[in-house]
This record gives C-alpha cells, structure tokens and sequence, in this order.
C-alpha cells in the first residue's frame, strides 16, 4: 500500500474525573495501584470516555465502578479541564475535572488503589500525575471562593 506522506491525527482521549466534595469541603483522592501507569500518585477518580458516550455518563459509569457509589449526572457540575498534546507514539489527550457534593453509599477503593479525604489546601502537596496538578489548582480556587 502506498502512503500519501499525510496521515490521520491521532484520535483525542477524553478523560473525566470527579471532585467529590463532602460538607468540610475535603475532597476525595485516589491513589492508583502500583501495578498502573502513575502508580502510586493521587489523582482525582475517574476514567476514559467510551465511544459513543457523554462526559457525564462515562463519569457514572466510572465512579459506580471506581468507588461503589452512586453519582447522578444533574448533580455534578464543570469545573476546568487539562490537556497534553500528543507526544511522540502517545495521543492527545484532555481530562474534564467536574465537582459533586451529592451521592450514594460510602466510596470503597478499587483493588490496589487507597482513597484519603483531603482538605483544599493540602492538595498542593499530594504527588499527582502531570494533568491532574493544575485541576487540583482551579478546585483549591473554586473551593476559596465558596468561603
């Protein structure tokens, strides 16, 4: 087959991720299992949005999944969003951070994974994967503000 020299783009991963904030205005971290990439650094739940799928939906679905909770879609609210470029061999990539003070049951790690509640100023100091630390930054200004 003979190439044209212009290739397709890499198709754009979107990634959501919830801040669940409790009436303390602590928010709920997750630590990634060892066994993943950025093993061992916090980063707000969530996960990849599947074909055919809506940001709030994927944010569902992944919570049930991540935390054994339940989040309806009416009760979280966008807050910011991160993006890397695609890198060599790698996929652009943009992470969606929303906000929830509402839901179900009690979170519970996934396998491998530690969940901490952490009050808005100590986020800062939490190690976290390159895109979640300016998410983490606007939710420390968005949580101000409420004060």
């Amino acid at each position: 087959m003979e190439t044209t020299g212009m290739e397709a783009p890499p198709t754009l991963l979107t990634v959501v991720a919830l801040a669940l904030v409790d009436s303390a205005d602590r928010v709920l971290m997750q630590r990634r299992p060892h066994s993943r990439a950025h093993g061992g650094l916090w980063e707000f739940p969530g996960g990849k949005v599947e074909p055919g799928e809506g940001p709030a939906a994927a944010l569902v679905r992944e919570i049930a999944e991540e935390l054994a909770i339940s989040v309806d879609a009416v009760d979280m609210v966008p807050l910011t969003f991160a993006a890397n470029p695609a890198s060599e061999g790698g996929r652009p990539l943009v992470l969606l951070l929303y906000t929830c003070r509402r839901w179900q049951g009690d979170p519970v790690p996934e396998p491998g994974a530690e969940l901490q509640w952490v009050n808005a100023p100590s986020l800062s100091a939490l190690q976290m994967p390159p895109l979640d630390v300016p998410l983490a930054a606007a939710l420390q200004c968005h949580l101000k503000k409420l004060d």
